[in-house]
């Protein structure tokens, strides 16, 4: 019997690539698209699938429509969230409403409407500078901006929900996804479309931080693989390839590979504070092997290629500022 996923988030980044993938294996999509007067419809404007899944069109900060939507849903894929570091600087009330709020409609609609399973997802900023590597699910959590402040607080959220009222949920803790549509205002796809338009300069923030980079649709194989796992109901676990790589190496090796030899400088307004610097992320992803059998399928150097191959399409280049800073 064909099973109904809802997305929340479905218009952004790894959510049109997550609508795609369950589209390919057979799910009956339902896609929420955050409601704006001009009808457009994000990344999903872009999916292949587009004529083959159900466009929604409204908020999670309402409760009421988080009800209306889950209606007769098996799957709720809950995405939807507001993930721009510098920008929870300056809006930390809208990290709120939408990441710790938003998740509480979802859960209670989820509850209420008899959801057989609910994939919510954290993030690994949660996590903060890493006090020990790999980060298995046990270390702890550090607030080290508003944004990892509010994924906190909605990771403790929907866990409440499954101790206390049973609701069949897990955690998903993806680390770093790159690849296609991903935001400007992450380092892989500022660097490439900075390239790619022609900038002398590239300007990039602190190089010296690490990160564990995870290629789009092995971080969306890894959520599939959630949902299909009766054993991670009630578990936090981490998407991620189980390497670690600096920043500056990660943006020498991009350079490499377009065949540029630009320069790179330090750009002080993409400097984070001191303190909310996360300066280590290294995923340890022995839970969801040992839980579904996952492992990632690309290497980085594939993952950028492809990522670059996208980027470098006019029509695709065309949709990002490479001259402005994207917070």
């Amino acid at each position: 019997m064909q099973q109904t996923a809802l997305i929340t988030g479905a218009d952004g980044f790894i959510g049109s690539h997550l609508t795609e993938l369950l589209v390919r294996e057979g799910y009956k999509v339902k896609a929420l698209s955050q409601y704006n007067s001009f009808n457009h419809w994000g990344w999903l404007e872009d999916v292949s699938c587009l004529k083959d899944i159900e466009v929604l069109n409204g908020d999670v900060r309402d409760p009421s429509y988080c009800q209306h939507i889950t209606k007769g849903v098996d799957v709720v894929f809950h995405l939807a969230a507001l993930i721009a570091i510098p920008y929870s600087y300056m809006a930390p009330d809208s990290y709120i409403d939408t990441n710790i709020k938003g998740t509480l409609n979802i859960c209670q609609a989820a509850r209420d409407q008899g959801v057989s399973r609910l994939i919510h997802t954290s993030t690994s900023e949660v996590y903060g500078t890493a006090q020990y590597v790999p980060i298995d699910e046990k270390h702890p959590l550090q607030a080290q901006s508003p944004y990892s402040a509010s994924k906190i607080g909605a990771d403790a959220l929907a866990m409440s929900f499954h101790n206390a009222f049973d609701l069949p949920l897990t955690i998903a803790r993806p680390f770093n996804t790159y690849g296609p549509r991903q935001s400007a205002r992450a380092i892989i796809p500022t660097v490439i479309s900075q390239i790619a338009s022609g900038q002398p300069q590239i300007k990039l923030g602190d190089v010296s931080p690490t990160r564990d980079f995870n290629y789009v649709a092995d971080t969306c194989e890894g959520f599939l693989s959630l949902a299909r796992c009766n054993e991670a109901v009630g578990s936090i676990v981490n998407i991620g390839s189980n390497h670690e790589i600096s920043i500056l190496d990660t943006v020498r090796l991009i350079r490499e590979i377009m065949g540029s030899s630009v320069e790179f400088v330090v750009d002080e307004q993409r400097l984070r504070p001191g303190k909310s610097e996360v300066f280590r992320l290294w995923c340890d992803n022995a839970k969801i092997h040992a839980l579904t059998g996952f492992t990632p399928s690309f290497s980085l150097r594939e993952g950028l290629k492809s990522t670059i191959d996208w980027f470098t399409e006019p029509r695709n280049l065309a949709k990002y500022k490479a001259d402005i800073y994207n917070v």
